[in-house]
């Protein structure tokens, strides 16, 4: 059995928009469940029981399972093309290309969701498994155990990981901008993959991420950073202060963004911590940023 929300965002992935998935929800619901809730109220209200599909995912894509050969053995990933049909059925032109980098509970079908709707937005995605080495997210039953292995990966392999990531990317989308997005753990990486220097990237995009101590950006300086937090999330907003002094003293083009009533998390619309609020508002100013650093 699913929740509602659960069953609402399933069919937003297939395509179903929030009333036509509501419509439905209700036609297979007993006569005396209760009348389904407004999506807008819901949305509009920012809490985890929003059942608004998540922004972007009305015209996800599909993803398909990629390997390639990094510096520890085999990666694999998760792969979304631009360039494939959109779910209303209108070719997309490729728009740029964006590397995903997944929170500490592995390539799950969450993470495939975003690369989907980053490709439906017209950037082909790449949602690298960083627990490749250990066999991959998929041979870990237990999120708990993905979690704990992951934490006992040295930060210079999972760094050398991502470069393999974006040479990836820039194999599968030739002559394209590239980026990197990252939640969570992810967000964090992609601070320490910009501390690491990497200037193939246009832009990047850490959420709620904490920022490397002693953070030298300067091997990434052209690179324009859209960071964000949840205004609830102290442990991770300690870090914002480094990440600006970083971020200024390379003289890099930023902008950091606090949701107010939003938490850690935020942008995950399969946790307790989802906002629906603060997500939109998240999508649309990265879509508003790869459209100005990005196409």
């Amino acid at each position: 059995m699913l929740s509602r929300r659960e069953a609402l965002r399933r069919l937003a992935l297939l395509g179903f928009g929030a009333g036509a998935a509501s419509a439905l929800i209700a036609a297979c619901s007993d006569k005396k469940a209760a009348s389904p809730v407004s999506s807008t109220t819901a949305a509009s209200s920012g809490s985890a029981a929003a059942v608004a599909p998540p922004p972007g995912s009305e015209h996800t894509l599909p993803t398909a399972p990629v390997n390639w050969a990094g510096p520890q053995g085999e990666l694999e990933g998760a792969w979304s093309p631009a360039d494939a049909r959109s779910s209303s059925g209108e070719a997309t032109a490729p728009k740029g290309a964006v590397l995903i980098v997944h929170e500490n509970k592995g390539l799950n079908d969450w993470v495939r969701s975003v690369a989907g709707r980053f490709a439906g937005s017209g950037y082909s995605a790449l949602a690298i498994d960083l627990l490749s080495p250990q066999g991959g997210t998929g041979s870990f039953s237990d999120p708990a155990a993905a979690t704990a292995a992951l934490g006992k990966i040295p930060a210079a392999d999972l760094v050398a990981n991502l470069k393999s990531g974006v040479d990836e990317l820039a194999r599968l989308a030739p002559e394209q901008k590239l980026a990197a997005v990252g939640f969570c753990m992810g967000g964090g990486l992609v601070w320490q993959l910009l501390a690491a220097g990497e200037p193939r990237l246009a832009a990047a995009v850490p959420f709620y991420g904490p920022t490397p101590e002693n953070a030298d950006f300067s091997g990434s300086k052209n690179v324009a950073v859209l960071g964000f937090y949840g205004a609830l999330d102290d442990r991770v907003n300690a870090t914002e202060p480094v990440a600006k002094a970083a971020l200024e003293k390379a003289g890099m083009v930023h902008e950091l963004v606090t949701e107010p009533d939003a938490n850690h998390a935020f942008f995950n619309d399969t946790g307790e911590r989802y906002h629906a609020a603060a997500a939109a508002d998240a999508w649309q100013r990265v879509q508003d940023w790869f459209a100005k650093y990005l196409s």
